[in-house]
Formats: structure tokens, sequence, C-alpha cells
């Protein structure tokens, strides 16, 4: 089978060993991180660009490397070929190796941050959050004298007091070792960052089943979704996360 996958570049190690292992022949497209910072709408459109950017007749399916992604990935559209998407929330789920494990940890562990080799490589410190982002944009992340200089000393206080410091909410960073050859150097990085802020660190064994299972074709109904010519995608509200919808029906609203 031949097959292509379109991903965010944070599985570029992930993905690569993966291939390199599969039966399939499979090609690569990867798009930048922080996608999901920038809006459903947007990341959406970058997405149905890629997709489209496809030669279809090449390939057999077209694969995402993306969970839900605060809905990025809705009203994705197959054209002539299958697209096929595993069932996550979010990317954690597929260094995990399953969702029932990530919700798992996170509800066990809240306030966690997690890292891996991609996002340490692909992003600065702990922000992920690009110039296009929509927190950016809003200036959150600006500090208290970038406030000041804007709205003045007042609001700059008000501001302050309602949003404060999004790393506020965090006191554990959880690194996520996916055994791509260079785990030790990322895990050290990731230690220090936790040991600056004074939180609490974790190393956590990932499991490339659901990346490797996603480029072997071995795409079981409970884990990924199989996108049909004239159909797209569309949010579950349950377990499932999401669901197909006839390409005729009006979209959902996200």
């Amino acid at each position: 089978m031949r097959l292509i996958v379109v991903a965010c570049e944070i599985f570029y190690r992930e993905l690569c060993l993966a291939v390199a292992q599969s039966p399939n022949t499979v090609d690569l497209l990867f798009l930048p991180k922080g996608l999901h910072d920038v809006g459903a709408q947007r990341m959406s459109a970058r997405l149905a660009e890629a997709v489209q950017s496809v030669d279809t007749s090449r390939y057999e399916a077209i694969c995402l490397g993306y969970g839900l992604c605060n809905n990025g990935i809705i009203g994705l559209t197959a054209r002539d070929i299958p697209l096929v998407i595993p069932r996550a929330h979010d990317c954690i789920t597929l260094f995990l190796g399953s969702h029932q494990r990530y919700l798992e940890y996170f509800h066990a562990n809240p306030g966690v941050y997690f890292q891996t080799p991609g996002w340490i490589e692909r992003g600065e410190d702990l922000s992920q959050h690009g110039p296009d982002s929509i927190v950016r944009k809003m200036g959150v992340l600006d500090s208290y004298e970038e406030w000041v200089a804007k709205y003045g000393e007042e609001n700059a206080r008000y501001l302050l007091q309602q949003l404060g410091n999004l790393a506020k909410n965090y006191g554990k960073i959880a690194y996520i070792r996916t055994h791509t050859g260079c785990d030790a150097i990322f895990e050290n990085i990731a230690r220090r960052k936790a040991e600056e802020r004074g939180w609490q660190f974790e190393v956590l064994d990932g499991d490339l089943r659901l990346i490797r299972a996603l480029v072997d074709g071995q795409w079981n109904e409970q884990e990924f979704l199989i996108v049909p010519p004239g159909c797209r995608v569309a949010p579950s509200f349950d377990d499932q996360i999401i669901q197909l919808e006839m390409v005729n029906t009006p979209a959902v609203d996200v």
C-alpha cells in the first residue's frame, strides 16, 4: 500500500522511525508546529490546503498525524481517496499509545506540561505560541510592563489580576520518552526546565503503537476514523471524538 501522511512536525522523529520499519511505502508531509494555536478556522484551512495539494493518483489514502487539536481538523473533506485520522483529542494520545492512558494520567496529574523530543526541538522554552497564535495576538503572553505601555497602569493591573501568568496553572513537566535514539538529550533539557521553575519532573515511557498502526495501515474502527470520498470530519461529542458527515450536510459551527 502507498500512503502519504500529513502531520505536525513534532512527530518528525517518531514518524520517520515508524515509516522506516513499515511494510508500506509512505511519504511524509510535515506542517509547522503550533497550528492548533491559530484558531480552528485557520488551522482547518491550512490542513485543507495541504490535503488538496496531494496528488491522489499516487496514493491509496491520506493519513493525518493530528488529533482533534482544538477542532482544527473539523470540516476536512476526503476527495478521491480516504482520509485516515486517529481518534485522539491531541498529540499526547499518539505519544502515549492510547486515549485511555492519556486521560487517566491527565486526570491524576492536573497542571502537567508534557514534553517530547519534537515539542522541545521545534519550539522555544515552554511557550508553544507563535506570532500568529490567538493568545500572542491578544497580548496574553506579554509582560506586565508591555501591558502598561499598551493599556495604561490601571488596565495592566486588571489584566494581571484576571489573566496572570499562564504558567501558574502548571506545576509539573512530564517528559515522554519515545525511544527515537536521543531521549537522554531531550530528557535532560526537560529536567532542567522543571528545576528552573521549581516544578516536579517525571519521565513517562512512550508508546508508538498508534503511530505505527497509522503508517502500517492497521486502522481499527475504535482508534481510527476512515473518511471515504464524499464525506468530511465532524465532532462526535462523545468517546469516539470524531465522526463522518456527508459533504452536502450543513457544517457544524465550531
